[in-house]
């Protein structure tokens, strides 16, 4: 790379606010048969300049340590990291028994929807952990939800107040997934989006870090009308997603997608861009958790047919696909727990589920875990269900 060059893509990053963030164009082998093509030039405000100058790659060295720092396994020198590094190991702790149960439950009842390269996790948020605890062998993961996807800042710029705010708002936000197992999603926006660590990457770093990987980029990533990945910027401050590069303690090369995506009825359409990139990645297995049980409501049908037809299982709780869907559907369910219906917060109750509980009608297996919502063991719910 030429000097002038590097000196370019270095400041088209810093005004960007992307210095943390692999500014790099994926090529096609990498994204394993997901097409990319050029971004357009987005301006002084966007990832690149100008499309010129794409032709050399630039990669960011600092992305891992800074996702370290977040994670709270390397201080890289900052003041704050003492007592951010004692809490996050703390947190990590109280999540480590449900999640070896969670691996061990994973290992042994969906051995063979893991075998699948790629998972789908819709209405998922940052919830990368749960999505690593239960499918570890993907190599791709999709994850989605309303909540923005939002470059790092250069930490040169911030103060070490800025910095010691920003690690407690991220450990405020992770504080009720590694207890309970979900993400409160109002509290975590408040808890992100006051601090200068906004959104949901600087959760999906810690995550990553924290399950053993090293991120190795970070690019803003949209999709084209058929469903092609193209590289994009930002729009006031908020990326339409994100994809990020890591490997495993093994040496394995994965990515992880999030997307901005509203999964109602409007926004979400039947062969739209979102559900055909999902599609191509080979209709890949589904887990739905804490997801409001907004595939209830007859707003949210297109996502709901969706996964009933082309995913070849569906690892859930009761929040996800109605019981009914399932069982008319044709899929061969098993049940794992002992529902006896939701929290009070909630209306949809399904007798019918707590019935097929005590009917015998599908196998029910017993868990010594909670998930989603219902995180006691005693009155939890997980369904599998797989394609005939």
């Amino acid at each position: 790379m030429t000097a002038p060059l590097h000196k370019l893509l270095l400041a088209v990053c810093a005004s960007a606010s992307l210095c943390l963030t692999g500014c790099r164009l994926p090529t096609e082998a990498e994204m394993a048969g997901t097409t990319v093509r050029r971004a357009e030039p987005a301006g002084p405000q966007g990832l690149y300049a100008g499309a010129g100058e794409l032709n050399v790659p630039f990669r960011s060295t600092s992305i891992n340590n800074i996702a370290r720092l977040l994670g709270g396994l390397d201080g890289n020198g900052h003041n704050s990291f003492a007592y951010h590094q004692q809490a996050m190991d703390r947190l990590w702790l109280s999540h480590e028994n449900r999640g070896s149960a969670v691996r061990d439950w994973a290992a042994s009842e969906i051995s063979d929807l893991q075998a699948a390269r790629c998972l789908f996790y819709p209405f998922s948020g940052p919830d990368f952990l749960f999505a690593h605890e239960l499918f570890p062998h993907a190599d791709t993961y999709i994850l989605c939800g309303l909540e923005p996807a939002e470059p790092l800042p250069d930490l040169g710029t911030l103060s070490s107040d800025e910095i010691g705010y920003g690690l407690s708002g991220l450990r405020e936000a992770l504080t009720s997934i590694m207890q309970a197992g979900y993400f409160v999603t109002k509290d975590m926006r408040s808890d992100l989006q006051a601090t200068r660590f906004r959104g949901t990457l600087p959760i999906l770093l810690t995550f990553l870090v924290r399950t053993g990987n090293t991120v190795e980029s970070v690019d803003i990533v949209g999709l084209d009308g058929s469903g092609n990945v193209v590289l994009t910027g930002t729009h006031n401050g908020s990326a339409p997603g994100l994809l990020i590069r890591f490997r495993t303690g093994y040496g394995s090369s994965k990515r992880l997608f999030y997307f901005r995506q509203d999964l109602s009825n409007g926004p979400l359409k039947p062969g739209g861009s979102f559900l055909t990139f999902v599609s191509k990645q080979g209709y890949p297995p589904a887990l739905v958790k804490s997801a409001s049980y907004l595939m209830h409501e007859d707003n949210f049908s297109v996502i709901r047919s969706y996964l009933l037809r082309t995913s070849r299982g569906i690892v859930q709780d009761p929040s996800g696909v109605p019981y009914r869907d399932l069982a008319s559907s044709g899929h061969a369910l098993t049940l794992y727990g002992n529902y006896q219906g939701t929290l009070g917060i909630f209306n949809q109750q399904q007798p019918d589920l707590v019935r097929a509980y005590q009917s015998g009608l599908h196998p029910v297996k017993p868990i010594s875990f909670g998930f989603g919502y219902l995180y006691y063991p005693s009155n939890t719910s997980i369904i599998v269900a797989r394609r005939r």
